[in-house]
């Protein structure tokens, strides 16, 4: 079945079928990224522009290599080097980037609802690879594919976000896409990095990281971003990590087995430990690798094309 929706622009009213079967499709592409060969010929003959208004390392790179591995053209747009520079709007560069025949879109922008707005400009289908404070879906996907493979479901799995959670566009398509799968979500960090109508989501809410230790089955631990402390969100990095950096020592007294998330990139010693990041129950290099199969389901699936996925 295909998806019900063209365009990737979230997770929020995204259905769990539609969830599900981006995922099992990513179970096909992570076989075939195991070949001597990783490459199929599933959209050749189909544009992707990569349009990247932010500094992206890992979802820029995954997004190259997925289409890569699909065999589609891919062009890809930096702000520096580009008529952006000299006044050009949004609209205007989407629109000479699709009078050159393209097919698909993956946008990364610093504000809220510009993957929205692109699709009222251009008929290609449009991929939200992170907007503002919105949304960052295909890092959720990845997620719970993760997860998925390590645990075998998603319903009713117990999984703590933690950090800043009121700036994160990771934590906001992690809420919506787990919920919809049916796990259960607790959200903790600092009051002054949390959201003043959190509750709105249905999660369970704490500011004490032991008991969101004591709770979950996975830890997904969000980066603290330096502005946030510039900013005055809280007092020092150090005072950060000791009152939410996840330790082993925080570990151990919770007497059982967490498995360890991080989006990436990792500030350790700020949010995580090194050995910790390090540990064999961290997945967190497992998520980098899920990514690419991840992103070639989606891809695919919003191609429109027939061509067999082997």
């Amino acid at each position: 079945m295909p998806l019900q929706q063209k365009h990737l622009l979230g997770l929020e009213g995204v259905s769990a079928a539609d969830i599900g079967l981006m995922l099992d499709t990513a179970t096909t592409f992570r076989e075939i990224l195991e070949r001597p060969i990783p490459k199929v010929p599933t959209l050749r003959g189909l544009t992707v522009v990569n349009l990247f208004y932010e500094p992206s390392t890992r979802t820029r790179i995954s997004f190259e290599l997925a289409e890569k591995r699909l065999s589609a053209d891919s062009v890809n747009f930096t702000t520096s080097a580009s008529s952006v520079k000299k006044g050009e709007t949004l609209k205007d560069t989407i629109r000479n980037i699709e009078a050159m025949k393209i097919d698909m879109v993956v946008v990364r922008h610093q504000a809220a609802g510009v993957p929205h707005f692109l699709t009222q400009c251009v008929q290609a289908a449009i991929i939200n690879a992170g907007d503002g404070m919105h949304e960052h879906p295909t890092q959720a996907l990845l997620d719970m594919f993760t997860l998925r493979e390590r645990f075998g479901r998603l319903d009713g799995l117990r999984v703590a976000i933690i950090g800043d959670i009121s700036h994160s566009r990771v934590a906001g398509s992690n809420i919506r896409g787990l919920m919809t799968m049916g796990a259960e979500v607790m959200l903790c960090g600092p009051k002054t990095l949390m959201p003043r109508d959190v509750e709105k989501f249905g999660v369970q809410v704490t500011c004490d990281v032991e008991d969101a230790i004591a709770w979950a089955d996975v830890l997904n631990v969000l980066r603290i971003q330096l502005e946030r402390q510039e900013a005055g969100l809280f007092p020092t990095m150090r005072e950060y990590h000791a009152e939410f950096g996840i330790t082993r020592q925080r570990l151990e007294r919770a007497k059982k087995e967490i498995t360890i998330m991080h989006p990436g990139p990792i500030n350790r010693g700020i949010e995580l430990d090194a050995d910790v990041a390090d540990a064999d129950y961290s997945v967190i290099l497992d998520q980098v690798t899920n990514g690419v199969a991840v992103r070639m389901a989606v891809l695919y699936l919003l191609g429109g094309n027939e061509e067999s996925v082997s």
